[in-house]
């Protein structure tokens, strides 16, 4: 109330939007909403009703309403923020707009609507495309491309996507993080699609090492790589590095995650076949993953005379 008092209500607002924000992360709906209308109200009366700040907490509330199941509010939401960005009033930034934009994509792909929250990115990537300093933040609006790209059956647009994400995040010194690592697994799904195996290969390695080293070999982003991995060995038949893979991760269940999960039994149906079709039985003792890919290893796509699919599938 003091600030109030003082003409600080626009900070007051913020604050109320940072607790909605809260709020809503603890899935305590009720009280996010007041806290969402408390911003709005003052937001309209001190910046007017086309305001980005307005059009923000709007973006909040859609994402809310999507959470709790009523659709039509939220999509209503979407719309208003939407005819705010497309109007912007003097003074709002581009990148405001870019950021608001990418949120209501995210909340279109919820409502599986991947055609209009691709054409949202589009616009984002248009505003932020001549910006210094915005390379890796077009980096990630390029990757959330990609995988809209790529739910919609348009592969090579989404490798292209994915292709120009990773060399942005290569320049800027991401190359390192989890989430070069998680664009690089999903370039690599691309690549499957497109019959582009070898290049999948390379892909999922590279996203294995860093996601190892960034998440560890029990985090969920790491075991799909592995799996996408040992699929597109099978795919090239090296079924022995293929069997060793998934040895490996299944001792990684046996051992520290439980085999409750139903993918243990997946990926033990995937390893039975292999060992059928490789005429031996399993290696209990699976070797750590570090001497699984020798980078160096004679056997290599060349030796199969024949390239069959994988039997069984990849992950994102």
């Amino acid at each position: 109330m003091a600030m109030i008092a003082n003409g600080q209500d626009n900070e007051v607002a913020a604050i109320d939007l940072s607790i909605g924000n809260i709020y809503l992360a603890l899935s305590r709906f009720d009280e996010a909403v007041f806290s969402y209308q408390k911003a709005l109200t003052v937001f309209k009366a001190s910046k007017g009703d086309n305001h980005p700040s307005v059009a923000s907490v709007f973006v909040r509330l859609a994402d809310l309403y999507y959470k709790t199941g009523k659709l039509r509010e939220s999509r209503s939401y979407c719309e208003n923020a939407l005819r705010i960005y497309a109007k912007p009033v003097p003074g709002t930034t581009p990148e405001d707009i870019a950021s608001g934009m990418t949120e209501i994509s995210a909340i279109y792909e919820s409502f599986n609507e991947p055609d209009e929250a691709l054409r949202l990115l589009q616009k984002s990537m248009k505003l932020l495309e001549d910006k210094p300093g915005q390379q890796s933040t077009i980096a990630g609006v390029e990757a959330r491309m990609g995988v809209m790209f790529y739910m919609v059956g348009r592969y090579e647009e989404a490798r292209g996507s994915f292709e120009s994400a990773v060399a942005k995040l290569r320049a800027s010194g991401e190359r390192k993080s989890a989430f070069f690592g998680v664009v690089l697994n999903q370039m690599g799904l691309a690549c499957v699609q497109l019959f582009k195996i070898d290049e999948a290969a390379e892909l999922f390695e590279e996203a294995r090492e860093i996601l190892e080293q960034e998440c560890g070999p029990c985090h969920q982003d790491t075991l799909g790589v592995y799996s996408n991995l040992a699929a597109t060995y099978d795919a090239l038949g090296r079924v022995e590095d293929a069997i060793e893979i998934l040895e490996y991760v299944l001792k990684l269940r046996e051992e520290k995650l439980g085999t409750a999960n139903p993918d243990f039994d997946d990926e033990k149906k995937r390893l039975a076949e292999l060992l059928k079709e490789a005429g031996r039985s399993r290696n209990k003792k699976a070797k750590s993953l570090e001497n699984l890919i020798d980078p160096n290893s004679k056997r290599t796509k060349k030796e199969t005379t024949s390239k069959k699919w994988s039997a069984f599938g990849f992950r994102s």
